[in-house]
């Protein structure tokens, strides 16, 4: 599902379900264990998706299936979107540079991902960017809010979080959602390029980035159950 490699510095986990990389339960677990591993291991992170798609989002079986055991009047976040949002946080609050490759399309909390990484390399192509969640009939929580908040651009963050728009890889680079287009081809070495030379900072990055950070990280932080 995702394996982890290391070149040089840097840890490379390849995201490959198989199918549309939905973040499920196993998946997040996963993703944690290699974020333990590469804290330990490397001194940057480079995450990629399959072929043609970083992430469609939350696995929505999984999710409808704990929203359906919980009482109508819970205001807690069904399960697996609080374990997700929790990882997200860890992303957007870790010690070293993430740098995403993202393959093709990335829809909902794929989309977040993005939001949630340092560098983020993408591709050209008929490829959808996009948080969905206002089309499909869902509230966007808060850490989606605050993501958006923190690294797009106010002249497209109505149009990303309330109109659910879906953005071509070149209007998600002008929004922030990336920060390079690239070929297929060479997505993967240019996020490892990226990854390299940002590796090669001192540790005061990652207490750089909280300062810039904090007050979204403590509302995400603050609305998870």
């Amino acid at each position: 599902m995702i394996e982890y490699t290391q070149a040089g510095d840097i840890a490379i986990l390849n995201w490959d379900d198989g199918k549309v990389n939905s973040l499920s339960h196993a998946t997040v677990d996963r993703l944690n264990e290699l974020l333990d591993r590469a804290e330990k291991e490397a001194s940057a992170v480079v995450i990629h998706g399959r072929p043609g798609l970083l992430s469609a989002g939350f696995n929505l079986k999984e999710v409808t299936a704990e929203t359906a055991a919980q009482s109508p009047d819970d205001t807690l976040l069904p399960a697996l979107v609080n374990k997700g949002a929790a990882l997200l946080l860890r992303i957007f609050s870790h010690p070293q540079p993430v740098v995403t490759a993202c393959t093709g399309h990335a829809i909902a909390a794929g989309g977040m991902m993005l939001l949630a990484s340092d560098t983020r390399i993408g591709v050209h192509g008929d490829f959808k960017i996009a948080l969905n969640e206002t089309a499909i009939d869902m509230i966007l929580p808060a850490f989606g809010i605050e993501l958006v908040k923190s690294r797009l651009s106010p002249r497209f963050q109505t149009m990303c979080a309330i109109q659910s728009h879906m953005f071509s890889p070149e209007t998600a680079l002008e929004a922030g959602f990336f920060d390079e287009l690239v070929s297929a081809e060479e997505v993967l070495p240019r996020a490892i390029e990226h990854a390299t030379q940002l590796a090669t900072l001192p540790a005061v990055y990652g207490v750089n980035k909280m300062m810039l950070r904090q007050a979204h990280a403590d509302i995400i932080r603050a609305s998870l159950n």
